[in-house]
């Protein structure tokens, strides 16, 4: 009898214990394995729409076509800007959400082809540009030149016109006094020789003070058609090249203006009504069932 409890004790006991352990175990395996939806949600890759992309590059074109350049020669930033625009534009038809057409391709070709073009023309400007500040340059020089030479000339007529005036000046004053003295000489009623001689001297003095005079007035006379000669020469080279000064300031002053900015810009613009006509035209993708 006593045997009997104890084999039915050891069942009930051995019962208990294998339906606790196994409870755990459960709940162990329960804990371990994923939910079916989490493993999905984790294997999906975000998708972005060529819209997204296309606003992207957009924004990117709309900066790159207002960029104004800094400092001339402007042209040594074109190179450097048409990399860019190209990176940009390779992003856009490299995404996978963009599948770019025939016709976008050709539009995007004939414009860069465009923007090139016209960078190089702005390249063959601005170097005519630089040969313009360099002419202006040169003719500053010559002009300032062109001034001194016209001073020490005026300088010099005007010395030698002083010194002939002076010289000449002297002559007629010593010839008045001369003049004035041999008239003031008494001879005798009866010395006929020395009348005649004093005669001859008076009309000497009187020819030479005459000959002074109009020498010194001859003097005066040339150096004023010299000096307006010399005056109407240097006005009118002055004129010619202060005029070609003014032209080439004009010219030069366009070396401190990015003239380039309204092309690129245009390029710009193209290429973004290329890529929204490519987004019209492209069909949208089919919608994925939940």
């Amino acid at each position: 009898m006593s045997s009997n409890k104890s084999k039915s004790g050891s069942r009930r006991s051995t019962g208990r214990g294998y339906s606790s352990s196994a409870k755990k175990r459960n709940k162990a395996k329960a804990k371990k394995k994923p939910t079916q939806s989490k493993v999905k949600y984790h294997g999906e890759a975000p998708q972005i729409s060529a819209k997204e992309v296309a606003e992207k590059i957009v924004s990117n074109l709309v900066k790159i076509g207002g960029q104004t350049f800094a400092l001339s020669p402007f042209s040594q930033y074109f190179d450097d800007w048409l990399v860019n625009l190209r990176q940009i534009v390779s992003e856009f038809e490299s995404s996978p959400a963009v599948k770019p057409d025939d016709q976008f391709t050709k539009e995007r070709s004939q414009i860069f082809a465009d923007i090139e073009s016209q960078l190089a023309e702005k390249r063959i400007q601005e170097s005519t540009l630089t040969g313009a500040a360099k002419e202006l340059y040169e003719k500053n020089h010559q002009l300032g030149d062109m001034d001194a030479e016209y001073a020490s000339k005026t300088r010099e007529l005007s010395d030698k016109r002083n010194a002939d005036v002076q010289r000449l000046t002297r002559r007629v004053r010593e010839s008045e006094d001369e003049l004035a003295s041999l008239n003031e000489v008494q001879v005798g009623f009866f010395k006929f020789r020395e009348k005649r001689e004093l005669k001859e001297k008076i009309d000497a003095t009187s020819r030479n003070l005459t000959s002074a005079k109009n020498e010194l007035e001859v003097n005066l006379q040339t150096f004023k058609v010299e000096q307006e000669k010399l005056h109407d020469d240097y006005t009118k080279r002055k004129q010619e090249i202060t005029e070609k000064i003014e032209a080439l300031q004009k010219e030069v002053e366009k070396l401190e203006t990015d003239t380039s900015v309204e092309a690129r810009q245009a390029a710009c613009n193209s290429l973004i009504n290329a890529i929204n006509a490519l987004l019209q035209r492209t069909p949208p993708p089919p919608k994925q069932e939940s």
